[in-house]
This record gives structure tokens, C-alpha cells and sequence, in this order.
């Protein structure tokens, strides 16, 4: 399901909402392990997990951009800046696994938000993948599958 795109006083909101056939635990180990990070996202690291701590990206060219955990709560939120913008992870517990709930706030709309959000949308569904004991097999055709929606998202939001 594509993202919920809204435009608020001064910024965008982006939010996913994926309900997951795993407990909260397992969910919050894809998003805070780097073992498991690795898996779905092996640019992001977790240097610190506090609040106020970092997490790093590896832009792929031998720098390391810190990433700032802004709020944090076990097992239930993990908010980061991201660029300019910030995302927000939030976990709710359901009786048979986990409502996992992604926002991302958008300062400003550009032409690489599409490729942003496509690429979050790919990630949910990697993770839901990997705990699921399967593996997406190549995540750049997904990618492509999504993106050009975010693409028309992200104008029809733009012009309205």
C-alpha cells in the first residue's frame, strides 16, 4: 500500500502503515540491530541508541554522514533526522504481531523524494520479507515498480 502523503502548515507528512505477523520485539531488532540493519539497509549503522545518541550512513564513497536520534523508546518509537527531514518509526503491539508505523516529515518536496519514499516503501516490505524467512529478490525492480507512483504522488500533493 502506497504511503499517505499530506501537506501540513510548513512541511509534508509521509506515513506508511504496515501491520506485521511479528511481535514488537523481533520488529524493534530489524530497526536497532546491526545485524539485522544489515540486512535491509547496509548503508545505516547504529553507533549510539539513546537518545540524543547517532546512528551513521555510509554514502558509499568512504564518508560516514551521523545520523541524530532525536526520541527514543524502547520497543515503541525511534524518530532520526534524515537530511533535512526527519523519520519516524513507531511500533504498536496487536494481538498477533505489530502495527509498524512509518513517518517520514518532509520539509520540502524535491525531485529526489520520490526516489526516498520508494526506497522506504521497498525497505518496509524487505523487512516484513525477512521476517517472514524469505527474501525479495531484487529490490531494484521493486523499486522501480514503485517509484513512478511516488512520482505522481508526490506532484498531485505538490499541485493541490
Amino acid at each position: 500500500m502506497l504511503a499517505k502523503l499530506q501537506k501540513t502548515e510548513h512541511s509534508y507528512l509521509a506515513q506508511f502503515d504496515r501491520y506485521l505477523n511479528h511481535p514488537v520485539d523481533d520488529v524493534w531488532a530489524m530497526l536497532t540491530d546491526n545485524d539485522k540493519l544489515a540486512q535491509w539497509f547496509s548503508e545505516l549503522r547504529v553507533k549510539d541508541l539513546r537518545k540524543g545518541g547517532a546512528y551513521t550512513f555510509n554514502m558509499g564513497d568512504g564518508s560516514l554522514i551521523e545520523v541524530s536520534i532525536l526520541e527514543l523508546k524502547m520497543h515503541s518509537i525511534l524518530e532520526f533526522t534524515w537530511a533535512d527531514d526527519v523519520v519516524r518509526f513507531e511500533l504498536l503491539p496487536e494481538a498477533e504481531g505489530c502495527q509498524l508505523i512509518l513517518k517520514e516529515k518532509i520539509n520540502k518536496m524535491t525531485d529526489h523524494t520520490p526516489r526516498d519514499l520508494a526506497g522506504w516503501h521497498v525497505c518496509l516490505d524487505v523487512i516484513n520479507a525477512l521476517l517472514d524467512g524469505k527474501t525479495i529478490q531484487n529490490r531494484k525492480v521493486e523499486w522501480e515498480k514503485w517509484y513512478p507512483k511516488y512520482v505522481e504522488a508526490v506532484d498531485a500533493i505538490k499541485g493541490g
